[in-house]
C-alpha cells in the first residue's frame, strides 16, 4: 500500500522527548519557547506564538488582531472547515470569495471587484492551499487599500515562499499547523506569526487564560491553548529535517509531473512568483470517482480534498454564497502520495496506475 501521508518520527524525536520527560517540566515551558523562536527565525517573522493545533492557531490570530464585535471576515469556500469556524468561534461572520480556476486558491480578482461593489471586510483569510501561496501580492495591496488586516492561513505550505519571502511573514499574521499529516508534525499542535507586537502580546495571553506575564492576573478573557513542551520538543527535531522533507515533496511532485505531462489531466500549476511544498499534490480529472476507485485496488492511496466547498456545509446553510469554481473543484480534484517515504519506483507506479485507469475510460473498460 502506497498511503497518501505517512510521518516521519526518527530517533532525534524519541530522544528529545525523553529529556523533556526526565526533566518534569513537559507542559508549557523552555521548550516551547526555544520551538517559538526557531520557528520564527525559519519563516523569518519577528514573533511566533505557539498554540495546541491548527484551528486554535487561526482562532487566536482573529482574536489577537482585537477586531470589532460585528467583524466580516473573507475567506475562500474551498478549504478544511477549520478556516471558516475559526471565523466563528471569534465571533465574526464568514463571507466566501470563489476561487481561482488554476491555483485553487482565493480569487484576488473576485475580492477585488466585490470590494469595489461595497463589500466591507474587517479581515482577510488567504489560505495557501495544497501547500501553495495565494496571491500574496495582490491580497496586499487590496489589504492596505481597503483597510483591513491580512491573515495567513499556512496549514499547510510551512517553508512555501512567495516573491521569495516564506508564508507566515507576509500578512499581518500566519497559522500554522503541526497535524501528523502536514509537512511537519508536533503531533497535534500550532503557530501564529507575526510581525506585530500587539498582535504577539495578545496572542501569547489569549493561550494562557489571558494571564499576564507571571503570577494569577488575568487582563482579559482567554482560553488554555498552550502547546505541551513534548509537542514543542518533536516540532524542534522536525523543523531541523523540514527543509528535506521539502525537497522530497519537490522532486517527487516534478517526477510526477513529467510522468503525467501526456494525459488527460491537469497537474498543480505554480506560478513564477511562487514555490509549492506540496502538502498534497492534487491534479483535476474529469473522471475522478472512477480513477481514485482504480487506484484504491492497486493499493495506492489518494485524497479528495475537500468533497464539499464550506458554504454548502449543513453548519453553514443559508448562507447566499454563489462559488462556482469551488463548487466545480470539489468534483475533479484527486490528491496523490508525494510524501517523504514515497519513491522513484512508487511514483512510476501511481503514474502507470493513472495512465491504465484513464485508457480503460476510453475505452469503457476495467482497468483493475
Amino acid at each position: 500500500m502506497i498511503p497518501i501521508a505517512n510521518p516521519i518520527i526518527e530517533r532525534e524525536e524519541y530522544e528529545r522527548v525523553q529529556a523533556v520527560l526526565e526533566s518534569g517540566h513537559i507542559a508549557d515551558g523552555p521548550e516551547v519557547r526555544a520551538f517559538e523562536d526557531e520557528f520564527a527565525d525559519y519563516c523569518g517573522s519577528d514573533r511566533a506564538v505557539a498554540t495546541s493545533n491548527g484551528t486554535t492557531a487561526l482562532h487566536v490570530a482573529l482574536e489577537a488582531l482585537d477586531l470589532p464585535a460585528d467583524a466580516t471576515v473573507a475567506t475562500t469556500p474551498f478549504s478544511f472547515i477549520a478556516t471558516a469556524n475559526a471565523i466563528r468561534l471569534a465571533g465574526a461572520t464568514p463571507h466566501f470569495v470563489d476561487v481561482d480556476p488554476e491555483t485553487f486558491n482565493l480569487d484576488a480578482n473576485a475580492l477585488e471587484s466585490e470590494l469595489r461593489d461595497g463589500l466591507d471586510v474587517d479581515a482577510v483569510i488567504a489560505v495557501h492551499l495544497y501547500g501553495l501561496p495565494a496571491q500574496m501580492d495582490h491580497l496586499a495591496e487590496l489589504a492596505q487599500s481597503y483597510d483591513f488586516a491580512l491573515v495567513e492561513d499556512a496549514a499547510q505550505a510551512h517553508g512555501a515562499r512567495f516573491d521569495g519571502d516564506r508564508v507566515g511573514s507576509i500578512g499581518d499574521v500566519g497559522c500554522f499547523s503541526f497535524y501528523p499529516t502536514k509537512n511537519m508534525t508536533t503531533g497535534e499542535g500550532g503557530m501564529v506569526t507575526t510581525d506585530r507586537d500587539d498582535v504577539a502580546d495578545r496572542a501569547e495571553q489569549y493561550v494562557n487564560h489571558g494571564r499576564a506575564e507571571s503570577g494569577y492576573e488575568h487582563v482579559s478573557v482567554g482560553h488554555n491553548f498552550r502547546m505541551t513542551s513534548i509537542g514543542a520538543a518533536i516540532g524542534r527535531a522536525q523543523l531541523d529535517r523540514l527543509p528535506q522533507f521539502i525537497e522530497a515533496r519537490q522532486a517527487n511532485a516534478a517526477r510526477l509531473d513529467e510522468l503525467l505531462a501526456h494525459l488527460d489531466v491537469t497537474t498543480p500549476a505554480v506560478p513564477a512568483d511562487r514555490t509549492h511544498v506540496y502538502h498534497q499534490y492534487t491534479i483535476k480529472t474529469r473522471d475522478r470517482d472512477r480513477l481514485r476507485a482504480v487506484l484504491s485496488d492497486r493499493d495506492i492511496g489518494t485524497g479528495v480534498y475537500y468533497p464539499t466547498p464550506i458554504h454548502k456545509q449543513p453548519a453553514y446553510a443559508g448562507n447566499s454564497t454563489e462559488a462556482p469554481t469551488a463548487e466545480r473543484l470539489v468534483d475533479e480534484v484527486l490528491s496523490l502520495p508525494v510524501h517523504p517515504r514515497v519513491d522513484a519506483e512508487d511514483i512510476a507506479f501511481v503514474a502507470d496506475g493513472i495512465e491504465a485507469a484513464l485508457d480503460a475510460v476510453e475505452v469503457g473498460g476495467d482497468a483493475r
